[in-house]
């Protein structure tokens, strides 16, 4: 599952990225060995392998972290609008609960497929200026429900569960808002392409709506891994949506916090047909950092409708959520 904004500095989506990302170190990796094998990959899906970047087991488990804007925050691409919010300042995403729920399937006893559905609640903290100049804020409260597919492979037999099992595939992330509306009922991402250095042929194409259906076997079984980019490369990223409303919606790619705090960059749209629905493509240019971090992150896109964020009804807030794992090399 993308300039120089969301490339004013990293756009560490390994896709799209323009600064370095500082995300890997948790505290809540795996230590115990009294765990059962569902308890330990549990455990593996909530709290990392390890505390290291290189292991595709680790992806999951930063999510919450990756998501949490704990604030409003800008992204400079702001521009007059209508009332009630004539002019977006910050906006950004605070999370106040998670419920992470698991559905293991086992295969023989050698693979066990989890589907991991979170549900995350919090409010967006929206500041802007309306009624011509006036500086407000408001809090709309949220609930988003992501869905992730990890299934782990069987490497040993060893009475401990921690040296028996490591991430065979994982997906990208799938998610939307449940309330105060249904995200894709408004707007909904359709597929995402990602073209590396002005080539006119995508890389890598994510197809939709469900983006968790796409899995990615990791390196250590012999798979090409998860989508990789080098440092200095350049990325063109399309994001494809169906709208149910005539504004245009607010797509923009999300990194988690880094050196210089969290980020976000604003998708420009490149075309537009239909007359309800409306299906639109919206593209943005990333520069890799040069020095970027070498290691695995994920890369966040989010669509949200236009009234989400300039409107004051509490009730109007719809948002639809990819998020697609990368590996920046040497």
């Amino acid at each position: 599952m993308i300039t120089n904004l969301k490339v004013i500095s990293l756009l560490a989506f390994a896709f799209f990225i323009s600064l370095a990302i500082n995300g890997c170190n948790k505290d809540n990796t795996v230590t115990s060995t009294d765990l059962t094998d569902n308890q330990y990959v549990q455990s593996v899906v909530t709290g990392g392998y390890d505390n290291s970047c290189s292991y595709e087991d680790n992806l999951a488990s930063q999510e919450n972290i990756d998501m949490n804007d704990g604030y409003a925050v800008s992204d400079d691409e702001n521009g007059p609008l209508n009332n009630p919010i004539d002019s977006l300042k910050k906006w950004g995403r605070i999370i106040t609960g998670v419920n992470t729920n698991f559905n293991i399937q086992n295969s023989g006893d050698t693979l066990k497929t989890i589907n991991v559905t979170k549900t995350i609640t919090g409010i967006y903290r929206i500041v802007g200026w309306h009624n011509g100049g006036v500086l407000d804020s408001i809090n709309k409260p949220y609930t988003t429900v992501l869905n992730r597919t990890v299934i782990f492979k069987r490497v040993a037999r060893s009475p401990r569960p921690m040296f028996n099992w490591r991430v065979y595939q994982i997906s990208n992330l799938d998610g939307q808002t449940t309330q105060p509306q249904i995200g894709s009922s408004q707007v909904m991402m359709t597929k995402i392409e990602v073209y590396r250095n002005g080539s006119q042929t995508p890389a890598y194409v994510f197809n939709g709506p469900d983006f968790n259906t796409q899995l990615y076997t990791t390196i250590m079984f012999g798979g090409n891994g998860i989508p990789s980019f080098s440092r200095g490369e350049q990325i063109t990223v399309k994001v494809y949506t169906t709208s149910q409303l005539a504004p245009q919606d607010y797509v923009a790619y999300h990194w988690a916090k880094n050196t210089f705090g969290f980020h976000r960059v604003k998708f420009t749209l490149e075309s537009q047909t239909g007359n309800g629905p409306y299906y639109r493509v919206y593209s943005k240019i990333f520069n890799i950092y040069s020095q970027h971090r070498p290691g695995l992150f994920n890369a966040y896109i989010s669509a949200n409708t236009r009234e989400s964020l300039y409107d004051d009804d509490l009730n109007k807030f719809a948002s639809d959520e990819v998020g697609i794992p990368f590996k920046i090399l040497q």
